[in-house]
């Protein structure tokens, strides 16, 4: 009955399954079948064609894994359709498939992506390398090959690596072109570079040629030389034909092209001559296999099954381990106890009386454990290692860059993710640490467009080398540093001689002209002169332009090639000495505090030697007179009376040390003031000019107007606008009684040129902002950079300093043009010392008293009760007599006591 039972159950278990919407299998089943989707007649589709049928092969015949099924392939051509690879993909799920090979194009696999994560197929790509495709939208899609992110951080460095800052990006408007070129912005913007143009091709084989030659056209009129190549191989070919047509494959251009150019050189090689001509010089991308007995074994084989016609590129190796990849994750699955097995979807149930018999689709129940396996897989194929990251990404990104010379390649280093830019293979760095300094990136030396070895500069002047506009201030004032030759648009002084040297330095030639701002009758507004530059109506501005803040915010500037910032200048009046001149080396308060102190060390000297000093005791009236005169008499370190105690003698020696530095810097300021010749102003700089109330002058058209009321908030009511050195003179000579100004704050060298001929007025106070002049250029300008490097140059050589004497060294003035300074001794000079001596007498006091309340707390009461008198002058006397101070008994007068 026990047996009979056990069979009706088991019966019945057979019938509910049958009658019901899933179908299982055995955890070993006999056959296991997989898809494959991609493009048959493409260089990867006819290559890759062949690998995977050969790996199915090979896992087929190996007993060691997956022992006892058979791996079933079934293939689908979806010619890098969306559409097609959608069907096609739908298709696979009507016949069981628990995995697909490809697909081949990043544009099917964002399509076919949302069915396997619906299905949760997972989907083993060895060809779409668009970057997004590794985001958690798609858990289910599994990159067997590199994404272009590393490879677009692989371009990223070669231009860094060779000082570029701006490319041109060439790509095919689609999933595939769009999302690695927005991987390459980033990866550029992570190295201060940057993508100037992008210029999108139509994605298809039947794209216009003059599409691309009218694209081609706009590029080479753009400014930047250095261009990114992101295409397929019809249209990369097209391009390549159209630059060469253009002369844009000759000297001063570089093409970096990515690996689309190296699978159809390693599967075709070699390539007809006419068509390698049209790629000289270009550098290319190419997927980094490491070399290996397993892989040189198989292209042995691969040459033998193609006879030679088909070479093998890294995706196809890609392909073939993909395969090996699934069914070592098939092997682990069932290993585990894992089977295969299928369930409708019951949102697709409703859909019965459709035509597209959504129903037949069906749910892969464990394709989440098989997804797991395939992403812990831990094997070796042809390609490396078979391991991904927490990405999803293969671990050891790597890749060759080779250069296209003659009728093949040469090789000129490596880049991986781990080391950067080497000529050294990868693996081999592996085993060492990690080394990104600039000296350990090289590459071996490129053959560049035009057969050159020359580092192409990288760009050239925008507009197809039109000359530079360069706009120069036509100024009505200190005509040396820029002026108008009159009746023509050419210009001399300071900064044009600068200008013109540093051009010279450049090993390149620079077309320029210069275009004149302002009408010469007044001095035009420089921050209107660098606004032209951002605008467009301008490419460059030369002058005496100062770098300031909102100016950089636009424009980019030259390294500086004059020192300049704002400074005060005022009238002066020459001192005379005076009966009471031997008063002015210290200000009121220094004499004050001084005195103060002197009192305050008599006072605690008396205090520490009273007790045990005889030359400290008397009459209060000859106490107080002893004070007075051992203080004062440190002056001159000639104090009569001598100090015993030791923490008197500490403080006295402190302020000998106080009265030393104080006498030496009196008489030295005393000794200036008597014999050297004294200039005063009542403006003692940007301060005492702030607080008044007084009229400023400024120079017209310059900055100073901004930063006065912008920065130190000075009424515009207050300023005056100046525009000749006569002007500055004139309104300084009558002052704000008259109508003038109390001072004129101006840039240091427009002051200095003005002082050479006016003695009469200084510069009052210090420097009060610090800047420089420079050349303006757009934001990222190489120009800019060039320039700077030849500014250096000048400065090194002494051209600078030479151009300088020759336009700006004009003295004339027979008095000194120091800057007017305070030659009174200011109390924040000593203050350092003061406090010093002040802690110094706190201290000593302290201890002094704590000694005294101790020695009173230990003398016993009943031995001072017995003395005669028993007062306490009485007290004091007993103590010192016990503990034997100075070991003398000091004897008092009754009325000496009482004080």
């Amino acid at each position: 009955m026990r047996t009979l039972g056990f069979l009706l159950c088991f019966f019945i278990f057979l019938g509910v399954n049958s009658s019901g919407y899933s179908q299982n299998v055995t955890s070993r089943p006999s056959v296991v079948s997989i898809g494959a989707i991609f493009t048959f007649n493409s260089t990867i589709g006819r290559v890759a064609k062949i690998a995977i049928e050969e790996a199915v092969k090979d896992v087929n015949s190996n007993s060691s894994i997956l022992p006892g099924t058979k791996l079933n392939i079934t293939m689908q051509d979806s010619n890098c359709s969306g559409f097609l690879g959608m069907a096609e993909a739908l298709q696979f799920m009507e016949t069981d498939i628990v995995a697909i090979i490809g697909p081949q194009c990043s544009t099917v696999a964002h399509i076919i992506c949302h069915v396997a994560n619906e299905l949760q197929t997972p989907l083993l790509s060895f060809g779409a390398t668009d970057p997004t495709l590794s985001s958690i939208q798609f858990p289910y899609f599994v990159r067997t090959t590199q994404s272009d992110s590393y490879q677009m951080a692989a371009v990223a460095e070669i231009v860094d690596h060779y000082g570029w800052t701006a490319v041109i990006a060439i790509f095919v408007d689609d999933d595939y072109g769009r999302n690695g070129i927005a991987a390459l912005s980033d990866k550029l913007a992570e190295r201060r570079c940057k993508i100037s143009y992008k210029a999108a091709i139509p994605p298809g084989s039947g794209v216009n040629q003059n599409v691309i030659m009218d694209l081609l056209v706009k590029v080479a009129l753009m400014e930047s030389r250095i261009i990114v190549l992101h295409a397929s191989g019809d249209i990369g070919f097209r391009v390549f034909s159209a630059a060469k047509y253009l002369q844009m494959m000759d000297n001063g251009y570089v093409w970096i092209a990515t690996d689309w150019l190296a699978y159809i050189l390693d599967s075709n090689s070699p390539l007809p001559s006419d068509t390698m001509d049209k790629m000289q010089g270009v550098l290319v991308l190419r997927q980094h296999i490491p070399d290996s007995e397993r892989k040189r074994a198989f292209l042995s084989r691969w040459r033998n099954l193609t006879g030679g016609y088909l070479g093998m590129n890294s995706y196809g190796l890609y392909a073939y381990d993909s395969v090996w990849l699934l069914a070592h994750a098939l092997d682990a699955f069932f290993n585990q106890g894992g089977i295969i097995s299928f369930s409708n979807d019951s949102r697709l149930l409703s859909s019965e009386a459709s035509n597209l018999h959504l129903n037949a689709m069906s749910v892969f129940d464990d394709g989440p454990q098989l997804l797991n396996y395939i992403l812990q897989s831990n094997t070796v194929g042809l390609t490396g290692p078979l391991k991904f990251s927490p990405d999803k990404s293969l671990i050891n990104p790597a890749y060759d860059i080779i250069n296209v010379i003659g009728s093949g390649i040469r090789q000129v280093g490596y880049w991986s993710n781990y080391t950067g830019l080497s000529t050294v293979p990868p693996e081999t760095l592996y085993t060492k640490p990690p080394n990104r300094s600039s000296a350990s990136q090289q590459l071996y030396s490129v053959i560049w467009p035009g057969d050159t070895l020359t580092k192409p500069r990288g760009w050239v002047f925008p507009n197809n080398g039109l000359r530079l506009k360069i706009g120069v201030p036509n100024r009505a004032s200190y005509r040396e540093f820029v002026s108008r030759v009159k009746g023509t648009d050419m210009f001399k002084g300071f900064c044009i001689d600068v200008f013109t040297a540093a051009v010279n330095l450049l090993p390149y030639a620079v077309p320029y002209q210069f275009i004149p701002f302002g009408d010469g009758t007044k001095n035009p507004s420089y921050t209107e002169l660098v606004n032209l530059i951002t605008t467009g109506v301008l490419d460059a501005a030369v002058g005496d332009i100062a770098i300031v803040t909102n100016r950089t915010k636009i424009v980019d500037f030259t390294q500086p090639y004059a020192a300049s910032g704002l400074v005060v200048v005022a009238p002066f009046k020459k001192s005379n000495t005076g009966a009471w001149a031997f008063l002015r080396p210290f200000t009121r308060s220094m004499w004050t505090v001084t005195a103060f102190s002197f009192i305050v060390i008599g006072i605690v000297v008396w205090i520490l030697e009273h007790r045990i000093n005889d030359e400290f005791r008397g009459p209060p009236k000859r106490q107080i007179i002893t004070v007075l005169s051992f203080s004062l008499s440190t002056m001159f370190f000639a104090h009569r009376e001598n100090t015993v105690s030791t923490l008197g003698r500490l403080v006295l020696i402190i302020w000998l040390f106080v009265v030393l530095i104080i006498n030496s810097s009196y008489t030295a300021s005393l000794t200036s003031i008597l014999t050297v010749q004294q200039l005063s102003s009542p403006i003692k700089g940007i301060d005492s000019l702030r607080t008044g109330n007084d009229p400023i002058g400024y120079q017209e058209g310059s900055f100073a107007e901004r930063y006065l009321t912008e920065e130190l908030n000075i009424s515009k009511s207050r300023l005056v606008s100046l525009g000749t050195p006569e002007e500055y003179a004139l309104a300084l000579k009558n002052g704000p009684g008259k109508g003038g100004v109390a001072a004129v704050v101006d840039e240091r060298p427009y002051i200095e040129l003005f002082l050479s001929t006016q003695c009469t007025f200084k510069i009052v106070g210090q420097e009060f902002t610090k800047s420089g002049w420079g050349f303006a250029f757009p934001r990222d300008s190489p120009l800019a950079i060039d320039l700077s490097t030849a500014i250096l140059q000048l400065a090194e050589n002494g051209d600078l300093q030479r151009i300088h004497d020759k336009w700006l060294v004009k003295s004339s003035c027979s008095l000194d043009n120091a800057e007017i300074e305070s030659d009174r001794l200011q109390l924040k000079s000593f203050w350092g010392l003061f406090l010093i001596c002040g802690i110094a007498c706190f201290i000593a006091l302290l201890i002094y008293f704590l000694q005294i309340m101790n020695l009173v707390r230990s003398t016993p009461t009943e031995s001072i009760a017995t003395e005669p008198g028993g007062g306490r002058s009485r007290t004091f006397q007993k103590i010192s007599i016990n503990n034997g101070w100075e070991g003398r008994f000091i004897e008092e007068q009754e009325q000496e006591t009482k004080f």
